[in-house]
């Protein structure tokens, strides 16, 4: 997985050995009872304040928060707007907010929150106030709460003799102090400051600068920790914003090739020093930056990198690199405990066949760390079956990623449903809580936002819109999920034909869609082309309702398997999606295509590049996953000879993305003099399906003008007597 953008490298069969692994990326919803409500508490009082401004050195912000409601007071100068504010210390339910006022107090104000003392919102507005005590009935979250001041009652400034602030919070305090691993052969915990902490976490996906957005939902799911991939001068707001909330964070570091096979980059992690220092270098400066901040939990040293490596290397120079690349994540570990002893270092892989060549060369690291999705319950056989002698976190996990399921009938991997994914999140946690002593928590993948295949696949509010998957990790984490409203289902979803859509024609969509509160639904179509052409946003299709949860959908031009979105939303901030895939063919033409593997010729071809050799006798062979290519220049040819005089009346061309945006359709007698018989200038590519009216025995195509960089590629020059 890297940082940007947030998608896994993904991890591996378990049942597969590491040397021949290969490039891969809760079911009851049922709603429980509201929790009982926390008493209100008094949080201000002794909390720090600031202000815009003060009368005098006796009038500082801290008097009214002192309890001293007569003899004590915070004043301003005397000018519109001021602010005073008050830091409760976490993120805090709020209640209830009263302003005891001196003589100069507030004709206009408002009463506003934050979560990181910058973006603000307002829970109260207030005008034609008339001093005294001012008790305000307040609802909404915050660490920060301010009073901004707009208009004065006079011609002084604002004062106040207290300034209360009511709420709950969920009893926790901030974790602080120092991490350590403490215990002993499997009956190991974490803590914090002295105190158990398991680590229930998310992966983190948004942008940095979305922090003070989305980290208060990620405290209200019960999460009390974010993991990272990379660390350095961009990561303080993140992990300011992060222990504003009360949160803790794993820090990344990056190290080549991470991700998984076919990313990253490769190293030499034998003879490539310069790399190395490189990078100790880097990661020391970010330690000793971060060391302090109350959000760092521990630092992560690398991704799937022992995996990634056998993009890299093969047979006894890959055994090589493995143990030379744990060596140095033993190096990087020791320099860090010589700069922070009181923070955990651990190293991430795939699945548990890295964990050998850490047991063998990293003996510093305080914990090991795994990605896993779908066979998690996995680890703790492993882990026991291999006798080794350290705690793990899971840093990667929850439903089964695309490597690890079936293919369909389209031979591509056959994403789980909504409520397989959500059953994922809750297997994932019970199996890490169920080794006890050992795993010491998990960050599940993935509190991310994306609206693309990725995102669909793994991301628990693709587009901010929650899916059954976000109210299971809530409920794993917190053992309930309250009273929320949850998403609509989607179920029973089918595609027909799902193997034989004629491209820009018609192809139905079948589902039962309920939502479980009853809402009113909202449904939307999506289409992914990322088996297609490798582009894997998703794409608003053109569709239309047939009714009883039947939708008549137009197909993509582009042939290929494609993977149908069906997006039902409950105006709630919910949304339930489930995906299948539907194959896009050539639409049939009626007739007898003559040119099948009749004799082809082109102005030239291309003998190796890619899947080539890409000879002209491939755009007539029938086969759309053969084709014809030709060199990258201006103009090319194909023609077919037909035998004898042949009575031809349509053309089918299926381009390759290489395709002709001017070309001419030639026919000739001979196979010297030509005549056209059609011509264009605003080709597409995909398909092109051609009136012809003549009789010939030679077909050609007169290329002028590319598309693309590239040449002219054909998959089927097909011609219909």
């Amino acid at each position: 997985m890297s940082p940007s953008p947030p998608y896994h490298g993904p991890a591996v069969r378990r049942a597969v050995p590491l040397l021949a692994l290969g490039a891969l990326v809760a079911s009851s919803l049922a709603l429980a009872a509201p929790p009982a409500q926390a008493a209100e508490t008094l949080l201000s009082q002794g909390r720090p304040a600031t202000a815009s401004s003060q009368e005098g050195d006796g009038y500082a912000p801290s008097a009214a928060v002192d309890g001293n409601l007569t003899g004590t007071r915070w004043a301003s100068q005397w000018s519109d707007p001021q602010w005073f504010q008050v830091d409760l210390g976490q993120r805090s339910d709020l209640s209830r907010v009263v302003l005891t006022w001196e003589g100069a107090y507030g004709r206009s104000y408002r009463i506003q929150a934050s979560d990181d003392g910058t973006d603000w919102r307002t829970l109260k507005a207030v005008t034609g106030g008339d001093g005294g005590t001012d008790e305000l009935a307040v609802t909404g979250s915050g660490r920060y709460v301010r009073m901004l001041g707009t208009e004065r009652s006079g011609g002084y400034g604002y004062s106040l003799w207290e300034f209360q602030v009511y709420g709950s919070t969920d009893g926790t305090p901030p974790a602080t102090g120092a991490v350590e691993v403490t215990g002993s052969q499997g009956n190991w915990q974490l803590t914090v400051g002295g105190q158990p902490y398991t680590v229930k976490g998310l992966t983190w996906g948004p942008a940095i600068a979305d922090a003070p957005k989305y980290l208060p939902d990620v405290k209200s799911m019960g999460v009390n920790t974010i993991r990272t991939w990379g660390t350095d001068g961009g990561t303080k707001p993140l992990l300011d914003s992060a222990a504003a909330n009360g949160l803790k964070v794993v820090n990344g570091f990056w190290l080549q090739p991470g991700g998984g096979p076919g990313s990253g980059g490769c190293v030499n992690y034998v003879t490539d020093t310069a790399y190395k220092n490189t990078m100790l270098t880097e990661f020391t400066q970010w330690v000793e930056a971060y060391r302090n901040h109350p959000a760092t939990l521990m630092w992560n040293v690398g991704n799937e990198s022992v995996l990634g490596l056998q993009n890299c290397y093969s047979g006894a120079e890959l055994e090589a690199q493995r143990n030379a690349y744990t060596g140095f994540v033993n190096d990087v570990a020791k320099k860090i405990h010589s700069i922070d002893p009181d923070h955990p270092v651990t190293s991430t892989d795939a699945w548990t066949g890295a964990w050998p060549y850490y047991q063998r060369n990293a003996p510093d690291l305080d914990l090991y760390s795994m990605n896993s999705y779908g066979d998690i319950c996995g680890v703790r056989e492993d882990w026991e079956q291999g006798g080794y002698t350290k705690p793990y976190l899971i840093t990667e996990g929850g439903p089964a990623g695309e490597w690890e399921v079936p293919d369909d009938a389209n031979g591509v991997p056959d994403e789980p449903t909504d409520v397989q994914k959500a059953e994922g999140y809750t297997k994932a946690w019970d199996c890490v809580t169920g080794h006890r002593g050992v795993a010491l928590g998990a960050t599940l993948f993935h509190y991310g936002t994306e609206h693309d295949f990725g995102g669909i696949w793994f991301n628990l509010l693709p587009d901010g819109l929650k899916r059954l998957s976000y109210y299971a990790v809530k409920r794993a984490y917190t053992g309930t999920a309250g009273n929320d409203n949850t998403p609509p289902v989607v179920s029973a979803m089918a595609v027909s034909p799902a193997s034989s859509a004629p491209a820009g024609g018609e192809f139905t969509v079948r589902a039962d869609v309920r939502d479980p509160d009853g809402d009113p639904i909202t449904h939307k179509i999506f289409l992914s082309g990322n088996y297609a052409n490798g582009d894997k946003r998703l794409v608003e299709a053109s569709w239309r309702s047939t009714g009883n949860g039947t939708f008549a959908v137009r197909a993509p031009e582009k042939l290929g398997v494609w993977k149908v979105y069906l997006q039902a939303e409950d105006g709630r901030g919910n949304a339930g999606i489930e995906t299948k895939s539907v194959k896009v063919v050539a639409p049939p033409v009626t007739g007898t295509n003559v040119a099948l593997n009749k004799p082809t010729t082109a102005s030239s071809f291309q003998s190796s590049y890619g899947d080539c050799p890409c000879e002209p006798a491939k755009a007539t062979d029938g086969r759309a996953d053969t084709r014809w290519a030709s060199d990258w220049s201006d103009p090319q040819w194909i023609q077919v000879d037909l035998g004898s005089a042949t009575p031809v009346r349509k053309l089918q061309l299926v381009w390759d993305p290489a395709y002709a945006k001017s070309y001419e359709v030639q026919i000739s007698d001979n196979g010297t003099a030509w005549r056209t018989v059609h011509s264009t200038t605003t080709g597409n590519g995909d398909i092109d399906t051609i009136d012809v009216a003549a009789t010939a025995r030679h077909v050609r195509l007169h290329l002028t003008a590319r598309g693309t960089g590239w040449g002219y590629s054909l998959h089927e020059f097909g011609i219909y007597g």
